[in-house]
């Protein structure tokens, strides 16, 4: 039977990461039921993984053209492998599928994290003495667990995310078969031919998103996400709010569009395109002896894509907030509930170094890779910076809170794009911007901390006994609030400490 991804595809790595895949020269069975057993315990929560075999690698990427394997013992493996599966404590399947690459055959296997984990296999299957070991994955190989693993690994046996969860309030008529086929058009799957001949209840089972006995089947959570008309009737606030505040961000003035309510796809796609159309502006300009015009956006669209995409991936799909998406005249703001792993520190965010753990919605962040609407690998961050730099944009600020409640991006206006619908400068936004973060970091001082700001751009030059005589502060109270400017790296001193002065940094 056809497994759900393009094969290509996955042999690329474009739409599966390469550590979520393993490469066998040969039919070897207990190296690859090692390893079946490693992706079907899933200890990252990332998805499973794809065992192919027939194929040469080196430094991880397949050889072209194939190697292949015989036809001739096709059928001896596949008969093997029905006994060989009864060996896995608790027994579990991989779905197989027999492909024709560059004119030989191979086997690929898919082996989708296992709702019945944790899973233990011998550690070599054919031998007469079993010995029995829990694997999982680490990196690109697959490892016998350690005590504290094994100790996780049991912990996490009724912990399945929530998007490969069974929805027993849904059933098979809530999902729009027309939406599954052009799925399976889109991503050019071997399914879409399967399609024409098959039921849907068959194409759901066999891209394992059906749960339940045959005679009462309930489609899983990631099934409505992606393929039913009305998502939002099984996750209230399955949503994006967009809302305008053209006087910025201390004016109750404000224009909110009709909600984007949608599957995720559709709704990621709607919101970047109403963002394109409504939102982006770019300038060209200009520049003599230079053949090349130099262009500009006010928000580069990839920055805005990806933060879009990890905000409808990451949400919690349980929480009954939607989207916001907040524009102002000098930034956008887009948030969602439900926040970053708290396997990820909070100083990640600042130098791009993020490894998650544990990833929330680990099928639904499958199918968008698969329709190249996000990347994954924990890039996210990464792309939105990279995007802004080479627009020429000032960095993105993300926040997040302890308790990981929720994820809030903030990306800044181009500077060329100095006035907006109320006809403030650059300088004037740049103060709202700084005004803003400091409100949001740092509490009940965030008063006297913005006061002292306040004085410092009016007169870089002084010291803190005289900023401290015009707030009616301590000397050394103020050292504290600067120092605390500092390290947020909102100021920065220029020149000696004696003769220097202080400069705000151009946020």
């Amino acid at each position: 039977m056809p497994i759900p991804i393009n094969i290509e595809n996955l042999l690329s790595g474009k739409s599966v990461e390469n550590d979520r895949i393993e490469y066998k020269e040969g039919w070897n069975p207990p190296a690859i039921y090692r390893s079946i057993c490693a992706f079907a315990n899933d200890f990252s929560n990332i998805g499973g993984g794809y065992i192919v075999v027939g194929v040469q690698a080196k430094d991880g990427i397949p050889v072209r053209p194939i190697k292949g394997i015989s036809k001739h013992i096709i059928d001896s493996i596949q008969q093997q492998m029905i006994g060989l599966n009864n060996l896995i404590r608790p027994i579990y399947h991989a779905k197989m599928e027999i492909v024709e690459l560059d004119g030989k055959i191979v086997i690929v296997l898919w082996i989708p994290g296992g709702s019945n984990r944790p899973y233990e296999v011998p550690e070599d299957i054919t031998a007469k003495k079993k010995d029995y070991h829990y694997y999982i994955r680490k990196y690109a190989s697959s490892v016998k667990a350690g005590k504290q693993e094994r100790e996780e690994l049991i912990s996490l046996a009724n912990q399945v995310p929530f998007d490969d969860r069974a929805n027993t309030d849904a059933s098979l008529n809530d999902i729009s078969f027309t939406l599954l086929k052009d799925h399976l058009r889109i991503t050019k799957s071997r399914l879409q031919d399967w399609s024409e001949t098959h039921t849907k209840s068959d194409i759901l089972a066999q891209m394992e998103l059906l749960s339940g006995p045959p005679e009462q089947l309930f489609p899983r959570n990631i099934a409505l996400m992606m393929f039913a008309e009305k998502p939002e009737k099984f996750f209230p606030y399955t949503r994006v709010e967009i809302v305008f505040f053209p006087k910025g961000t201390n004016d109750p003035e404000f224009k909110e569009i009709s909600p984007i309510s949608a599957p995720v796809p559709f709704m990621i796609k709607e919101t970047l395109n109403y963002l394109k159309t409504h939102v982006l502006e770019e300038k060209i300009r200009k520049v003599q002896n230079q053949p090349e015009s130099i262009r500009n956006w006010n928000y580069p669209y990839a920055a805005l894509e990806e933060a879009v995409a990890n905000a409808l991936y990451h949400r919690d799909y349980q929480q009954r907030e939607p989207v916001e998406i907040r524009i102002y005249p000098d930034s956008i703001t887009i948030l969602n509930y439900g926040g970053p792993d708290r396997s990820i520190k909070l100083t990640a965010f600042q130098n791009d170094i993020i490894k998650p753990r544990r990833y929330r919605n680990r099928r639904l962040g499958d199918f968008l890779k698969e329709l190249d609407l996000t990347e994954g690998r924990a890039t996210g961050i990464p792309t939105i910076r990279k995007a802004l730099k080479e627009n020429g944009s000032p960095e993105a600020y993300f926040d997040t809170d302890e308790d990981r409640t929720f994820f809030e991006t903030t990306i800044y206006i181009h500077e060329l794009f100095n006035l907006n619908q109320s006809g403030l400068q650059v300088s004037e936004r740049i103060s709202e911007r700084i005004s803003e973060r400091i409100r949001k970091e740092f509490g009940k001082t965030a008063k006297q901390v913005e006061s002292t700001l306040k004085i410092i751009s009016k007169n870089p030059h002084y010291s803190a006994e005289e900023i401290a005589l015009e707030i009616g502060k301590s000397s050394r109270t103020v050292e504290t609030y600067i120092h605390k400017l500092k390290e947020a790296r909102i100021i920065e001193r220029v020149g000696p400490k004696l003769g220097g002065y202080w400069e705000i940094v151009n946020l």
